[in-house]
């Protein structure tokens, strides 16, 4: 099994700081607002620019209420909900093409007919049952070779109840994932408690797949159930990445109603950072560039 990367040993860390860092992200940016991405939208750069991407699934896990939608919504620059509403499925754009949102080949929704070439057709429908998805845009740098790479990270996130209403949600969201983020909450001590389970359940027959923990509300760490000593005698038991994250509302522009696209980012680098260093350094070791001894593992 590959051993974990170190903090910075593959991504560089500040990279997105720099004045060519700011030129990639001028791209997932409009006016200092952040972009939205359809499911087959990207960034548009100068055609003297030339990139690779990577595009990764992540499946967002936890308990109901422990801000899975919200980690996605300030990850993608979007309004963090206020009030927890439980997940029923991926909100349509009203500028998003529906052959795009549509063009599904799997078992037929309720409600939702098709056209004779097998798309859905849309009834003025603006949410599908059970999962939700959202693309999310990130350029980072290579430290080996110094190459920017654009990260595509497509996020799935499900309700609780409809995973336990639809047998079929759960097989759905971990097929051909990429990752796993298991999230719990600092003011919930139960969904720490869980979180053992959610590995088991959710990982426990996907070994090659990246798995990383989240701990939400990190605001409110003043209030916080889940003390630091026990945050370390999990990591030394489970020898998975954690990352920290608040759930507070984003910084704004001068008009006080829009989000401040690049300080969105900037607080959430670290996040988007580590996904990207932890998902290229599997693609490497899977693809033999890597050993996956001991090596690479943190001291």
């Amino acid at each position: 099994m590959a051993r974990l990367p170190l903090h910075g040993s593959v991504i560089v860390p500040d990279w997105h700081e720099t004045v060519e860092g700011k030129e990639y992200l001028a791209c997932i940016l409009r006016k200092n607002r952040r972009r939205e991405f359809g499911l087959l939208e990207r960034p548009v750069l100068p055609p003297s620019v030339v990139i690779d991407t990577a595009s990764y699934k992540i499946f967002v896990s936890g308990k109901s209420g422990v801000g899975k939608t919200a980690l996605v919504a300030k990850l993608a620059g979007l309004e963090v909900p206020v009030v927890h509403h439980e997940t029923t499925g991926p909100l349509i754009s009203p500028y998003t093409s529906i052959k795009t949102i549509f063009s599904w080949r799997g078992p037929t929704l309720p409600g939702l007919p098709r056209t004779a070439e097998g798309d859905f057709i849309s009834q003025s429908l603006r949410i599908l049952p059970g999962i939700q998805t959202t693309v999310v845009f990130w350029p980072a740098k290579l430290k080996a070779s110094g190459r920017v790479v654009m990260f595509r990270f497509e996020f799935w996130d499900c309700g609780e109840s409809a995973l336990k209403k639809f047998d079929h949600i759960l097989p759905a969201c971990k097929e051909k994932a990429d990752a796993f983020l298991f999230l719990f909450s600092f003011t919930d001590r139960a969904s720490f408690e869980d979180l053992p389970g959610q590995l088991s359940r959710v990982a426990g027959e996907a070994p090659g797949v990246v798995k990383i923990v989240i701990g939400s509300k990190f605001d409110q760490y003043m209030h916080t159930d889940v003390p630091e000593r026990d945050l370390t005698a999990f990591r030394q038991a489970w020898e998975l990445p954690l990352f920290r994250v608040k759930s507070v509302p984003g910084r704004r522009l001068a008009d006080g109603r829009t989000l401040d696209g690049r300080a969105g980012l900037a607080d959430t680098a670290h996040v988007l950072n580590g996904l990207a260093e932890q998902l290229w350094h599997q693609d490497q070791v899977a693809a033999g560039l890597l050993p996956s001894s001991p090596e690479n593992a943190p001291g």
